[in-house]
């Protein structure tokens, strides 16, 4: 089958379609890249048109589909130890001064494939021990969480990871595993991964947290939906907690709820 060319009007379906479902703007230039990831979903289906496919999902009656099609168009790109200063950050001046007190919980709230959450378990595991605490995980995509909550790695992603904790946290894999890595099951039991859209209304059975990342996913939106992830965000931020927004990005101008600068790119709410 001869690969399908995709329209301008059919590209404007689909960049209404993900904007719909997860907020994300797909700027002209994505074009390529949704070719690329979509065009064998039309040979799966033996479809010769982006149409046929858009067709499909915009019925309603393949939400399995719907989730693939997410997935492949949401996909992000991290790493271990990302933007070093907001850890340091959570290491001396949240964890290093904070006193007595209850179960210490971080959202890592467009997690991916869940290097940010291990990371942040490591610090936390550096920092309180075998004390109470916990990092939750959450994407759109059902792809990268499932990769995420197997905490299993490539040893080519090792880099940014301090040699101390690499030994501490990381198991080398051995035999048919050689050449990766395996997350301490001791950090993996204290994590937790949710499938949610940062879009709609999270649900307050997630509970609350001291500290909120929501780093590296806003750039993908336009101002009036990050507003609402934000907004949706800050029920959850406990009072006197921390939310760490990526360094190439920022609130200002945006319409969010009470929230102080602590220093470009973290905030606090009163």
């Amino acid at each position: 089958m001869i690969e399908a060319s995709i329209t301008d009007q059919e590209f404007a379906l689909f960049q209404r379609l993900i904007y719909k479902i997860a907020g994300i703007s797909l700027s002209e230039v994505k074009k390529v890249l949704l070719v690329g990831r979509l065009g064998r979903r039309l040979k799966v289906y033996g479809f010769s048109t982006y149409t046929q496919y858009y067709r499909m999902l915009a019925s309603g009656e393949h939400p399995e589909e719907l989730q693939t099609m997410v997935d492949l168009l949401t996909t992000n790109e991290t790493y271990f130890f990302r933007e070093p200063k907001h850890f340091e950050f959570l290491r001396d001046e949240i964890l290093g001064k904070r006193g007595a007190a209850g179960n210490f919980r971080v959202w890592s709230a467009a997690s991916s494939s869940g290097e940010e959450v291990y990371t942040l378990a490591m610090v936390l595991a550096d920092r309180l021990g075998q004390g109470p605490w916990e990092v939750v995980g959450s994407d759109i995509s059902t792809q990268v969480l499932d990769k995420a909550a197997t905490g299993h790695y490539s040893l080519a992603r090792t880099e940014g990871i301090p040699p101390a904790f690499m030994k501490k946290y990381c198991l080398k894999g051995v035999r048919s595993h050689a050449g990766t890595f395996l997350i301490a099951p001791e950090l993996r039991k204290r994590t937790r991964f949710y499938q949610i859209n940062l879009t709609q209304p999270v649900d307050p059975a997630i509970g609350d947290f001291e500290v909120i990342f929501l780093r590296n996913v806003m750039i993908y939106f336009d101002p009036e939906t990050k507003a609402r992830v934000v907004n949706n965000l800050l029920p959850r931020l406990r009072r006197g907690g921390y939310l760490f927004i990526g360094h190439s990005e920022t609130l200002n101008g945006l319409a969010t709820g009470p929230l102080e600068s602590v220093r470009p790119t973290i905030y606090r709410k009163p």
